[in-house]
This record gives structure tokens, sequence and C-alpha cells, in this order.
């Protein structure tokens, strides 16, 4: 019996003499402070893609160069060929941010947040990407009115249509992830038991996908991708609690299995045929610089770096990462050869007009359409 129910009542307050009980107050849960070290880091994983979409590869940009950016930065095209890696940074950061932001959250309420914060910005790129790229002045060509709508799904890869943005298959691992941790995590409730389980039963299925080279294991469990969620997951429980022994293990297996999947992928033995030569070890040292810059973040060692202006960096991030690319190309050719502006100038310039796009559609798309979207979504019926 509960002591609710063993206690006896008065009959009124005046047969008491006393004043009737004072309910407790409940002070409104405060928001965890915002990690503005997580934008910053953030900014630099962008920035990391941003050069070596514009000087750590060859392909389109060399069009936009007028020469392969090889003869464009002779020394630097070298090193702006591992900003590659920034996708993997950014994987570390979502399995961070995600799991912070499900927590305690409804089924309901992760896909509103989720939806609301990727699809503005994205529709808004692909319209403009779309409507740049079909100028007569512009020498890329456009996707096909048909694949233009499929792109706005989200979906266009699985569906086999030509992609607008050269960006959106990281979107697409993002869709799964979320897709993963909503069914296996938020929708029977987060709790550290939980999602220790869930990292741990990922890693294995993603090591047995690979072995089995089933190509809808591949697709659904994303081996060479999940150790990065995964650690960026496991980041989280060290935030939440730096002693968690089964935080740090996930942490670790996770880097272990992360820097062999990205050796595996973007190492190949020196060969002057290819556009530039990573090292193993530069490899592995960008990887793990990511996971102990985000380790360092949860463990609170950058709190003081507070500044303001790192949370605009943060909303700028997202819709820079998604033009950059592509309209960077535009920009990259009316600077330098239309304008005849030295590359080593032009490469910044580029960057700063993205950013300048990218505050734009923070401002006029993101800031008046994700506010109402997440509203909607969010209405119980």
């Amino acid at each position: 019996m509960s002591f609710v129910e063993s206690a006896p009542a008065p009959a009124s307050t005046a047969e008491a003499g006393t004043l009737p009980p004072v309910p407790p107050r409940i002070l409104p849960q405060k928001r965890a402070p915002r990690l503005r070290a997580l934008d910053g880091l953030r900014l630099i994983a962008a920035l990391m893609v941003a050069v070596y979409h514009y000087g750590g590869r060859d392909g389109e940009v060399s069009r936009a160069w007028g020469s392969s950016p090889q003869i464009q930065f002779p020394t630097l095209h070298t090193w702006f060929a591992y900003g590659c890696l920034g996708v993997q940074i950014f994987f570390v950061i979502s399995g961070f941010v995600i799991c912070m932001s499900g927590w305690g959250r409804s089924l309901r309420s992760f896909f509103a947040s989720r939806a609301s914060r990727l699809l503005p910005s994205y529709w808004a790129a692909v319209v403009l990407v779309t409507a740049v790229f079909a100028l007569p002045v512009v020498v890329y060509e456009a996707v096909s009115p048909s694949d233009a709508l499929v792109n706005l799904t989200l979906m266009q890869q699985p569906l086999g249509a030509d992609r607008v943005l050269g960006v959106c298959w990281t979107l697409w691992a993002e869709v799964r992830f979320y897709a993963l941790f909503a069914l296996c995590v938020v929708l029977p409730g987060a709790t550290r038991q939980r999602v220790i389980l869930f990292c741990a039963g990922w890693t294995l299925a993603a090591v047995i996908a690979q072995e089995a080279r089933e190509p809808l294991l591949d697709l659904v469990l994303m081996p060479e991708y999940a150790p990065f969620f995964i650690g960026g997951i496991g980041l989280y429980l060290v935030h939440r609690d730096r002693r968690d022994a089964y935080a740090w293990g996930i942490v670790g297996v996770s880097w272990l299995i992360g820097q062999h999947y990205a050796v595996a992928q973007l190492w190949h033995p020196p060969d002057p045929q290819f556009f530039s030569n990573r090292s193993s070890a530069g490899i592995i040292l960008v990887v793990t610089l990511g996971f102990v810059a985000v380790a360092a973040i949860a463990l609170g060692l950058l709190n003081r770096v507070n500044w303001r202006w790192l949370t605009v960096a943060g909303a700028l991030t997202y819709p820079f990462y998604l033009v950059h690319e592509h309209l960077g190309w535009v920009a990259i050719r009316a600077y330098h050869q239309g304008l005849g502006i030295p590359s080593y100038v032009t490469m910044p310039l580029t960057v700063l007009t993205m950013l300048v796009l990218a505050w734009l559609l923070n401002r006029y798309v993101e800031d008046r359409f994700t506010p109402r979207l997440r509203s909607a979504l969010s209405k119980p019926r």
C-alpha cells in the first residue's frame, strides 16, 4: 500500500485546523546550454568539403577553373584532397546531435524536428540550383524537369534519378540513420541501456552485412558510415556521463572500424595517373582529429569557446553545404575566367559568396518556414 493510500485525510480544512497543503511548485526544465563549439566544428567540416570540391579533385570543377585544380593549386591540391573527410566528421556530429535531440522526445516531435530542419533549405536549394543551371549563360546542364521534381522528395538516389545537388547523397545516409534511430530508440523511448544496445546491435549487424555482401543489408545498415554515426552517439553518452565505460567502448570500437573504412575507400598506392594521393596516415589522422574534437566538446573542454557568432556559423552551415558545390562552380567560372581574378583569391571569394547565399537562405527561408513546418507536423490529429 502506498503512502497516499494509507494517509488519513481530514473531512475539512476547519476540522483539521490547518491550511490545505500547498502542492510543490514544478519548475520548468532548463534547456541545456547550446554547445557553440559544435556549431564551429560543423562549419569547419563544411569548409573542408568545400575546399575539396573546389580544389581537391578533378572533374566538373576543372571546367570552372579552365584547367585542373592540380594546375591551379600545385601544392595545396594534395591537402585539399583530404577535405572529403569532412563528411565523416559531419556524421560523427550528427550521431551526437540526433541522440541529444531525440532523448525524451515523442516520435511525432522527433519527426517534426528533423523534417523541419532538413526540408525548407533543401527545397529552396533544389529550386535555386535547377533554375541557375537552366540559364543559357551557365555551361552546366540542368537535370530533366521530372528528375528535378523527384529530387524534392529526397528519394532520388534509390529511384535512380539524376541528382540536382551533388552533396545530397549524404542526406540520403542521414535519412536512413534517422529512420533506424527513430524505430529502435525514439519509438520505445530513449534510455541509456536502449541506446547502448542500439549501438552494439547496429555495429554487429553492419559488420555482418559487410561480410554477407547483400545489397539490401548494405542499403539499410550502411556499414561504411555506421561507425561514424555510432561513434557520435557514444560521445553523447560520454557527454551525459564521462565515466561511462560502455560509452567509451562504443567510441573506441567506432573509431577503429571507422578509420578502416575511411582508408579502404580513400587510399590508393601512389600513382601519377591519379589526381592526388592521400596517405593512410593522413586519413587516419583526420578521422582521429574529428573524433577527438567532438570528444573535447562532449567532455566540456571547449566550453570556453562560447562566442555568439558561432551560433550564426552553425545556422549557415547546412544551407552553405547544400549550395556550395554546384553554385560554387558558377561563381568560380565567373570570378576566375570571367573577371580574371587569380585562383588563390577566387577560392576564398567563392567561399564568401556561398556563405552570403547561405545567410540569405537562413534569413528568408529557414527563419520563416522551419517554425511553421515544425508546428504543422507537431499538431496532434
